[in-house]
C-alpha cells in the first residue's frame, strides 16, 4: 500500500508528511501502529514488516512510533494521576528506576509547558490544551522517532490550537521527531507541513511539498478542497471562486473500475471511468489520468 512507502520516507528523512480531508486517514494511522489489522499491503518500520505481528512481537517497535489522539480527555485514564499516566509507558518498557521515572516525568512536563508540581493531579483538573500537552508528554516518554498525531488539535479552541501546534514544531526541532499529522484544517496544515498527502476514499491522490501543493494543486479533488477554504481578505473573499463538487461521497465498500473520484470531478473525461489512475511523478505525485499543471486555485 502507498502508506508503506510514506512511512519508509518518514523514517529515513525525519520530514513530516500530512494527510488531509478524505476517507481512511485514521485507519491508515492505526494500521501503521498495528492497532487495526492490515487487510491489504504491508507496513514496514525500520526495514521490518510489522503487519500482522503479535502484541509481544510488536513490542520493540512500540517505542519507535507513538500516537497523540484526537480527544485529549478520552485518551487519558481519569483514575490515574498525570504523573502515573506519563510514567506508565516507562514502566511498560522498564525504563529507569522509580526515582528516575519521577524525575523524567517532571522533565517531560516542563518540556511540554506544564508545571511539574501538578503531577499528582487528575486529568479533569486540567484544561483541554493542558490535557493535550499531557498526551504529548506521554507519547514522548519512550523517546519515539515518529509521532502519529490524529486530529491532535481539532478538539481545541483556536488560541489553544496555536499553542499546541507551536509546541509540536518546537519539539520537532529540538528532538528530531518525524510527524504523521492528520488534519481537516487546511490553514493548520499549511502552517505546519513540509509535505502534504491528500486522500480520497482511502487512496492518496496527491503528494507534494506543501508550498507546491498549495500554489499549484494538480488533482481536481485537491483543487476543490483548496477553493473551499475561506480567504481572510474580505475583498478577495467576495470574488473568490469555489469549485462545487457534484453528488455525494460514494461508499468506500464499492469497487471502482476507474477513478473513484470520477463521478464528482469537474474535469472528468470518458476514460476516467474505465482506467484506474496511479500515483505518479517525482517530487509532485498525482493519481490522475489528466493531472492539471500550472493551474493555481481560483482566487
Amino acid at each position: 500500500m502507498e502508506f508503506k512507502r510514506i512511512l519508509q520516507y518518514l523514517l529515513l528523512t525525519l520530514m513530516p508528511i500530512y494527510l488531509v480531508t478524505g476517507c481512511g486517514k485514521t485507519t491508515t494511522a492505526r494500521a501503521i501502529l498495528n492497532l487495526v489489522p492490515v487487510t491489504a499491503g504491508s507496513v514496514e518500520l525500520a526495514g521490518t514488516c510489522t503487519s500482522g505481528l503479535s502484541e509481544s512481537a510488536m513490542q520493540p517497535y512500540r517505542r519507535e512510533v507513538q500516537m497523540i489522539f484526537q480527544d485529549p480527555f478520552a485518551s487519558l485514564n481519569p483514575r490515574m494521576t498525570v504523573g502515573r499516566i506519563i510514567a506508565e509507558p516507562m514502566e511498560i518498557f522498564r525504563l529507569y528506576d522509580t526515582r528516575q521515572r519521577r524525575l523524567e516525568v517532571m522533565r517531560l512536563m516542563d518540556l511540554v509547558g506544564l508545571n511539574p508540581s501538578t503531577l499528582n493531579r487528575y486529568p479533569h483538573e486540567f484544561s483541554g490544551g493542558q490535557r493535550q500537552r499531557i498526551g504529548i508528554a506521554r507519547a514522548l516518554a519512550v523517546e519515539p522517532r515518529l509521532l502519529v498525531c490524529d486530529e491532535a488539535v481539532s478538539a481545541l479552541d483556536v488560541s489553544i490550537q496555536a499553542q499546541v501546534i507551536n509546541l509540536l514544531k518546537d519539539l520537532q526541532q529540538r528532538l528530531g521527531l518525524a510527524y504523521l499529522f492528520i488534519s481537516h484544517d487546511l490553514a493548520v496544515v499549511r502552517h505546519i507541513a513540509d509535505r502534504v498527502g491528500v486522500m480520497y476514499l482511502g487512496r492518496i491522490v496527491e503528494l507534494a511539498a506543501a508550498e507546491a501543493l498549495y500554489s499549484n494543486p494538480r488533482h481536481p479533488y485537491t483543487q476543490a478542497l483548496l477553493s473551499a477554504a475561506p480567504v481572510p481578505d474580505p475583498e478577495r473573499e467576495r470574488h473568490h471562486q469555489r469549485i462545487a463538487l457534484r453528488g455525494e461521497v460514494p461508499s468506500p465498500d464499492r469497487e471502482y473500475p476507474g477513478c473513484p473520484f470520477a463521478d464528482r470531478c469537474h474535469l472528468v473525461e470518458a476514460g476516467c471511468h474505465r482506467t484506474p489512475p496511479r500515483l505518479e511523478g517525482d517530487a509532485h505525485r498525482v493519481a490522475c489520468l489528466l493531472p492539471t499543471t500550472d493551474r493555481p486555485v481560483p482566487s
